[in-house]
């Protein structure tokens, strides 16, 4: 009973003798594309929960409650909503939906997230969206704060460092587009295949997909012993029946990490991973976006929102038919083992 979330009009008087307030507006901000403005990122969130774990459990404070309190920005609201809802969702073991109630108590509302593009926005992101993505990863072991390395992801997150995140930790790596060499345009870095090589063999990638036009040979890739897919559909669209089948193919069949990227590694890029975690995870269409955007804010854009939940029943069923496949013959092999163990111990007997 001693952590609140609070909207005040100004800001508190400190000193209070049984109350500590704090506020992170200015602390952790969203770096807008366009007109997004969130959620938080995936290093904020793993700050904020240390920040806030180090208050409750400070000797000052013991006694006080805790009162994490935002102003009347509305983007900064949302942000900070999603921030100590996904505190309590990973902490303190919340369900997304109680959660989403608590933080509407008091007939409050937050503005949705949206995409990084301009103009009308068709597709609202909430924050339950975002609460159940933060709670599925936990489940499925996308999202662990004991081995998250924080300063590695701010590293290569930045331009300059490859631009680039993961989105399932052992299986997807979403990154920007090499060029065929390493070099700075309009103040922007671009970097060469190779610049690629230490960091995706240490890390056992194995597999490249394109799904840009082609700006690098492939064969920098291939040569270097990396398996190397083009699936081009252009920028902003969305990706024809025999683009995603293709793509589900190559990555329930890669034997190690996938790297893709489009030209930003945002809009293609995440619209594709997140038809393998719709049909994997079974994780709606919303949630996978969310998941996404907490990893590499700015994914999927557009008609690509629209696209993904028109996808969402097809792909859920897809991933259903898989799944029984694999436990039918997960259940042959299991019954061919066994038959074989039996034949070696009558044999034995028999050889005695």
């Amino acid at each position: 009973d001693r952590l609140y979330f609070a909207i005040l009009c100004q800001k508190p008087k400190s000193g209070a003798p049984n109350t500590h307030y704090f506020c992170i507006d200015d602390e952790f901000v969203y770096e807008n594309f366009y007109a997004d403005f969130g959620p938080l990122n995936l290093a904020m969130v793993y700050r904020y929960c240390c920040k806030l774990n180090k208050k409750l459990k400070s000797f000052s404070l013991i006694k006080k409650k805790i009162i994490h309190y935002t102003g009347f920005d509305q983007k900064k609201q949302a942000n900070a909503a999603f921030l100590i809802g996904s505190y309590a969702v990973i902490y303190l073991r919340e369900s997304p939906e109680d959660m989403y109630r608590l933080m509407l108590s008091g007939s409050i509302s937050y503005l949705p997230f949206r995409d990084a593009s301009f103009g009308t926005c068709s597709f609202h992101l909430t924050l339950l969206d975002c609460f159940h993505a933060i709670n599925k990863a936990l489940q499925y072991g996308f999202l662990d704060f004991n081995t998250f390395d924080v300063n590695e992801y701010e590293h290569y997150e930045r331009a300059e460092n490859g631009d680039f995140n993961w989105i399932i930790p052992n299986k997807f790596i979403a990154f920007s587009g090499p060029h065929s060499r390493s070099k700075i345009e309009n103040g922007y870095p671009h970097h060469a295949p190779e610049a690629y090589f230490p960091y995706f063999r240490k890390h056992k990638v194995t597999t490249i997909i394109r799904l840009n036009k082609r700006l690098y040979d492939a064969k920098r890739f291939t040569d270097a012993g990396f398996e190397h897919f083009d699936l081009f559909f252009a920028d902003g669209s969305t990706p024809s029946d025999t683009i995603v089948k293709t793509f589900l193919n190559i990555c329930e069949n890669a034997e190690g990490v996938i790297a893709v990227h489009c030209k930003a590694g945002l809009g293609r890029t995440g619209t594709l991973i997140a038809c393998y975690i719709m049909k994997h995870y079974r994780m709606t269409a919303a949630e996978a976006i969310a998941w996404i955007r907490i990893n590499r804010p700015g994914s999927v854009i557009g008609p690509q929102q629209h696209f993904l939940m028109d996808k969402q029943a097809e792909l859920w069923t897809e991933g259903d038919i898989f799944r029984a496949k694999l436990k039918g013959n997960h259940k042959i092999a299991v019954k061919r083992i066994l038959s074989g163990v039996d034949d070696i111990s009558i044999n034995d007997i028999r050889n005695r």
